[in-house]
C-alpha cells in the first residue's frame, strides 16, 4: 500500500509551513495560510477532496486561512474547544480521535506552552489492517531543534507557558516512536520560534538527541530560552483576535492605479508609499519620500512591524506581478488592501527630480573615520548591538527608528545593520527626513576584519 501523502506548503517570508495530508482520495489540511488559493490548486493537482481542517492553535504570526477554506470547501474547521471564538467550528479535546478517509486517524493532543490551548495532531495509518505512527504536526510546540515562543500572550503568562512548554514536548517524546516525523508549523524564521533550526525535516528521535527541550532538564530550558528571546513584530496584536473572528477569504484584486501626483497626496497626507524594488535600485533613485521594504528581504513581517496599523498603503512595483506578490504577503498578516498601487520606473512615481543615497561597506566606513567625524546608526536589535557593536554607534532598532528619528544625532549617518535590508529600510526614513546619509550594504561580519574597532561580549 502507498503511504501517505504529506506536501509542505512553505511560506518562507513568515518563516512558517502548512501541511496537505491526504490519502489518495480524501485530505486534511492543518494551519494553512490565509491566501487559500495555494491550498485549492494543490488539491486540484492532486485530485483529492477535503474534509477536514486543523488548527494548531489561534495564530499570533499570521492570519489564518482555515476558515475560509472550510467554508468554501465544506470541510470541517477543527479548532480547540476551549478557545474563545466567534464562529462555528468543530470543537475538539485533548485525546479525541478524528478519522479522515478509511486509513488516517489524527489523535488531538494538548500541548500548552505557546498558547494555553495548543493542540498537536499525531496521524496514524490504519490501511490495510496497520496501526502505524507516521508522525505528529506540532505546530507551535516542538519544533526543529527549538520550541514556539512562550511570550506572546504577555508576561503575565510566561512563566506558566514556558514550563508548560517543556513538559508538552516531553509528552509527545513519550506518546510517540522515534521515527514518527515531526512536521512544525513554525521555526523555519518565524519570530514565533524562540531559537531558529537550518533542519528541514526530523523525527522525534532526532528532536530526542538534539532540541534542547528533550536534553535539558527544566530549570535549564528555562533560563536559557528566557534569556534568548528578543522583541517580536508588532503587528503580532493583531493577528489573535483576526483569527478568533474567522477571517474571510481575502481580495486578492489589484487595487486602484494611482499617478505621480496621487503619489505625491498621499505622502504629503502621512500616508505610506512602499517601493518595492532592491535596496541597490532604491539607493540610485526613488520618488521622494517613499519607503524602501523590498520583496527580496523580510518585506511583510518588517512593514507589519513598522506601520502604525491602519495606515493606508501605496504599492510600488515594477511590474504588476511584483505588487501581486506583496499585496499576497500582506493579506497574511492581516492587510486587507492596499490603497493603491503604481508599476513603472521612478521616473514615472514622481513629477520632480528623483531622490538618492550613498551605499558603501564596512572598509569605507573605517577608512571615512580616519579623515572626520559621522554618526554610525546601528538599527539591528538591542540584543544583537549590545553582543557585538562598532565602538561609538548609536543603536536604535529599525521597529523603532520611525518613532524616534528626531534621536539620530546631527551630521552625517552611516546606516548598517547585520545584512543590508534593515538598513535600507532605515535609510529610506532618513532619506524621507531629509537626513544626509550612507547606507552600509555589508556583512556585519566583515566590520572587524576592516579594522573596526568592535565592542561586547562577542566582539
Amino acid at each position: 500500500m502507498a503511504d501517505l501523502t504529506i506536501v509542505p506548503i512553505e511560506t518562507p517570508t513568515l518563516g512558517d509551513r502548512s501541511y496537505l495530508v491526504h490519502d489518495g482520495e480524501v485530505a486534511f489540511v492543518v494551519d494553512p495560510q490565509r491566501d487559500i488559493d495555494r491550498v485549492l490548486v494543490l488539491l486540484d493537482e492532486h485530485g483529492v477532496r477535503l474534509t477536514h481542517v486543523f488548527e494548531t492553535h489561534i495564530h499570533n504570526d499570521y492570519v489564518t486561512g482555515g476558515f475560509a477554506l472550510a467554508q468554501r470547501t465544506g470541510a470541517q474547521y477543527l479548532v480547540n474547544g476551549e478557545d474563545d471564538v466567534s464562529f462555528i467550528r468543530t470543537p475538539l479535546a485533548d485525546g479525541q480521535v478524528v478519522e479522515v478517509g478509511g486509513r488516517m486517524r489524527v489523535t488531538a493532543l494538548a500541548t500548552p506552552g505557546h498558547t494555553f490551548t495548543h493542540l498537536s495532531y499525531a496521524l496514524t495509518d490504519t490501511g490495510a489492517g496497520l496501526d502505524q505512527s507516521v508522525g505528529v504536526f506540532s505546530g507551535g510546540s516542538l519544533l526543529y531543534g527549538a520550541t514556539g515562543r512562550p511570550d506572546l500572550l504577555g508576561p503575565e503568562h510566561t512563566h506558566d507557558l514556558v514550563r508548560h512548554q517543556h513538559a508538552s514536548a516531553h509528552r509527545l517524546a513519550d506518546l510517540l516512536p522515534d521515527d514518527a516525523g515531526v512536521f512544525p508549523t513554525h521555526g523555519f524564521g518565524s519570530f514565533c520560534s524562540a531559537t531558529q533550526s537550518d533542519a528541514t525535516s526530523s523525527t522525534i528521535g532526532r528532536e530526542k538527541q538534539a532540541n534542547p527541550v528533550l536534553t535539558q532538564d527544566e530549570q535549564t530550558y528555562v533560563d536559557e530560552l528566557l534569556a534568548g528571546l528578543g522583541p517580536w513584530p508588532a503587528y503580532y496584536a493583531h493577528m489573535a483576535p483576526a483569527n478568533a473572528a474567522g477571517p474571510s477569504e481575502p481580495d486578492l484584486s489589484p487595487p486602484a492605479l494611482a499617478d505621480a501626483a496621487e503619489l505625491r497626496r498621499r505622502i504629503e497626507a502621512g500616508e505610506w508609499v512602499v517601493d518595492l524594488r532592491s535596496r541597490t535600485a532604491f539607493a540610485a533613485g526613488h520618488a521622494p519620500g517613499t519607503l524602501n521594504f523590498g520583496l527580496d528581504g523580510g518585506f511583510a513581517t518588517y512593514l507589519g512591524w513598522l506601520v502604525a496599523w491602519g495606515t493606508p498603503i501605496t504599492l510600488l512595483g515594477e511590474t504588476a506581478e511584483d505588487v501581486a506578490d506583496a499585496q499576497r504577503e500582506l493579506v497574511r498578516i492581516g492587510i486587507e488592501r492596499p490603497a493603491a498601487h503604481a508599476t513603472g520606473t521612478p521616473e514615472d512615481w514622481s513629477e520632480g527630480e528623483l531622490s538618492s543615497f550613498a551605499t558603501a561597506t564596512f572598509a569605507d566606513l573605517a577608512q571615512v573615520r580616519h579623515h572626520r567625524e559621522v554618526v554610525v546608526l546601528d538599527v539591528r536589535r538591542a540584543d544583537e548591538h549590545d553582543a557585538a557593536r562598532i565602538d561609538g554607534a548609536v543603536n536604535i532598532p529599525l521597529h523603532e527608528l520611525w518613532d524616534r528619528l528626531a534621536e539620530v544625532p546631527a551630521g552625517e549617518v552611516w546606516v548598517h545593520c547585520a545584512g543590508g535590508y534593515r538598513a535600507s529600510v532605515a535609510a529610506s526614513m532618513l532619506d524621507a527626513a531629509g537626513r544626509s546619509l550612507v547606507a552600509i550594504d555589508d556583512s556585519f561580519d566583515n566590520a572587524e576584519q576592516v579594522g573596526l574597532h568592535l565592542v561586547g561580549p562577542e566582539a
